[in-house]
């Protein structure tokens, strides 16, 4: 039975080593290149949450042979390219997996109809059809290009495209259907985003160029490109490590280290962030897997300082905003938060329920069209309730804050943590959290 709730009280300091679970972003991209490619893929640490599950049903319906073999390790067997489905493709929460499968399908002379659940189905897709119009794919879908939605592929024609607004799924979106595209793609992004795209791509044998252009990258990607299977090697998503290591640098007496976690330069603006602040971070045993470069970062309870946080490092940590928030909360003065517009397009908006949920706890926040401003303070209540809108990092995040306050937080539709990290709450007890399930009331 899945909790009505979870209460996260203040506990002790919090010690351990630890590993992430597998990063999402990459997990994703495993399954949906190794459902396009032929032959015999091995996936090693999966992240095995329900958005990455969603995305390996939705391959098995487009003709891969998908097995989990044990924790973390999946074959997939690729036919070279998807066929169609013969039923409804529904992507539950995952936004990332609907974005790059619809890009992946474009190349395919197939119709494929996309649901997900309730928060999926209100988040707007245009940014990824925009440019699969202009390559050739034709759809039906609700106002916004909302969910649900039927694509019909094949018979893409090149695009030179220039990414509007930092966005590493409509970027890869975009590469996925121009794999098939008469004359490939070129793609230009002013500004930097995670490249596991443009890396795994050339991983499964693609030919590719990345070359730097004005401040920015020019992709080159030739089309009508087969793809050969290939072993992947997971590392630990740094996203979910973000929650273990701010709750070390709050927990006074903390000291946890996070193994094995990806140091891909595009997502780890969190620790750039942490570091500018004074947290007491170091990485050890810095070393290469799969093409991508991991370390162990530990993390030290530490006194912090607030900092204004170059718009531009937004794309290296979109999704670590709201547990910087948490760090911000204990910083001594302002931290501002801006360039980040974006956040009010995932699975909910996220500027509006972070201010919502500490002022609520009584932390200090204005909230801007495109940022936050949080001003620290030396302790902080807590005693609220907070309303997740079922989005798993606002719950997490205000579980970790819980840690720390004065008070007990509890927050509601706990379930949806298993989308990205199923181990979330086992994990922070292990540590010494104080993490405890409400279960529902019977009726």
């Amino acid at each position: 039975m899945t909790a009505a709730a979870l209460t996260a009280r203040r506990a002790g300091p919090l010690k351990g080593r630890v590993r992430a679970p597998g990063d999402k972003s990459i997990s994703h991209r495993a399954l949906i290149l190794g459902a396009l490619a032929s032959g015999v893929t091995n996936i090693q640490g999966l992240l095995e949450g329900e958005d990455v599950k969603r995305t390996a049903a939705a391959m098995a319906s487009f003709g891969a042979a998908v097995e989990r073999l044990g924790e973390g390790r999946w074959r997939v067997e690729g036919k070279g390219g998807f066929a169609e489905p013969s039923d409804v493709v529904d992507c539950g929460n995952a936004g990332t997996g609907v974005r790059l499968i619809m890009g992946a399908a474009a190349g395919f002379d197939l119709s494929v109809t996309f649901t997900g659940d309730s928060s999926l189905r209100s988040r707007p897709m245009n940014r990824v059809l925009n440019p699969l119009g202009e390559m050739g794919a034709t759809w039906i879908a609700r106002s916004g290009g909302r969910l649900p939605l039927t694509l019909k592929g094949g018979g893409l024609k090149r695009i030179d495209y220039r990414v509007p607004v930092p966005s590493a799924q409509v970027k890869s979106a975009v590469l996925l259907a121009g794999l098939m595209a008469d004359g490939g793609v070129e793609i230009f992004e002013p500004e930097a985003t995670r490249d596991h795209t443009e890396r795994m791509l050339i991983g499964f044998g693609a030919q590719l160029q990345v070359a730097e252009q004005d401040g920015g990258s020019r992709i080159v990607l030739p089309g009508g490109q087969s793809l050969k299977a290939t072993d992947i090697h997971v590392p630990g998503d740094p996203s979910s490590a973000a929650f273990p290591l701010v709750a070390a640098i709050i927990t006074p007496g903390s000291e946890v280290t996070v193994e094995g976690m990806l140091l891909n330069p595009s997502r780890i603006g969190l620790l750039d962030t942490l570091g500018e602040m004074g947290a007491d971070l170091s990485v050890t045993n810095i070393r290469d897997e799969g093409g991508e470069t991991v370390g162990d970062v530990t993390a030290r309870y530490s006194q912090l300082e607030g900092v204004v946080v170059p718009p531009e490092r937004a794309p290296s940590m979109i999704d670590e905003y709201p547990i910087l928030c948490i760090a911000a909360a204990f910083a001594d003065g302002q931290t501002v938060m801006r360039g980040i517009g974006e956040m009010r397009v995932k699975e909910s908006d996220r500027i509006a329920l972070m201010a919502a949920g500490l002022q609520a706890c009584g932390v200090a926040i204005e909230e801007e069209p495109e940022g936050m401003i949080v001003t620290g303070a030396k302790s902080v209540k807590g005693g609220a309730r907070v309303t997740t809108h079922g989005d798993h990092r606002i719950a997490m995040s205000h579980l970790i804050l819980g840690q720390v306050s004065q008070e007990p937080i509890s927050v509601d539709e706990p379930g949806m943590i298993a989308t990205s990290f199923p181990t979330f709450v086992e994990m922070i007890r292990g540590l010494g959290g104080d993490i405890a399930a409400e279960e529902p009331v019977a009726a």
